[in-house]
């Protein structure tokens, strides 16, 4: 199948996902004030920082504030299905209840936090211009045409915004391994291990450095 219908049939996939999201949201503030549910905050605020805004450390500990709470939900089942794998991670995101993942996805993308920064600035020009025309030649899609504009993400799809530069970098370099179980023709983790095995490290490095630097 050509890259642009998988691409579509992505998006029609996304859409029907979408069409309950914003309903369960209130539901999830509402529980907000379970003694459980803030246990586990500040627990994860342990590593990824007071407001979400990831750590540079012996590993880089990625950005959860602003998060699409969608995105972030689907990330914790995907850890419980065994198809998306962390050293670090798998064994603490399958120790959250089903009952916690949509409140704690919630509270962290009411977070906001200042990028860290620090990626090289003399790759952010490269880097948006991958990010909003592709690389044709390469068959590497605008990124934007996924992640919006300033790439904030939407739904299923991830805000790269303010991300640790080094951290997108390690996810787009061991995208095979960590996140190549998906089985569904439509998964967009189908589309973005195609992107991933396409795009040279410096390209990676452009726009790892682009989103980075993105409020």
């Amino acid at each position: 199948m050509a890259f642009g219908k998988r691409l579509a049939l992505v998006g029609a996939a996304l859409a029907i996902a979408w069409s309950g999201a914003a309903a369960a949201d209130d539901t999830a503030v509402a529980k907000l004030s379970d003694g459980a549910l803030r246990s586990k905050i500040e627990y994860c605020k342990m590593c990824h920082g007071e407001n979400g805004q990831g750590f540079r450390g012996f590993v880089p500990v990625p950005r959860l504030a602003g998060q699409q709470p969608q995105y972030f939900e689907n990330q914790l089942q995907s850890a419980v299905a065994g198809r998306r794998h962390s050293k670090l991670m798998t064994d603490i995101l399958k120790s959250i209840p089903p009952s916690m993942r949509r409140p704690l996805a919630v509270h962290f993308s009411q977070l906001v936090a200042k990028p860290l920064g620090g990626a090289p600035r003399d790759l952010i020009a490269a880097g948006r211009k991958i990010f909003e025309e592709g690389i044709p030649e390469a068959n590497v899609p605008a990124c934007m045409a996924c992640h919006g504009e300033g790439a904030k993400g939407h739904n299923e799809v991830p805000r790269l915004a303010g991300q640790l530069d080094d951290y997108v970098i390690s996810k787009l370099s061991n995208w095979g391994s960590e996140r190549g179980q998906a089985s569904a023709e439509a998964d967009p983790v189908r589309i973005m291990a195609v992107v991933a095995r396409n795009l040279t490290r410096s390209q990676m490095s452009a726009v790892a450095a682009y989103v980075s630097d993105q409020p």
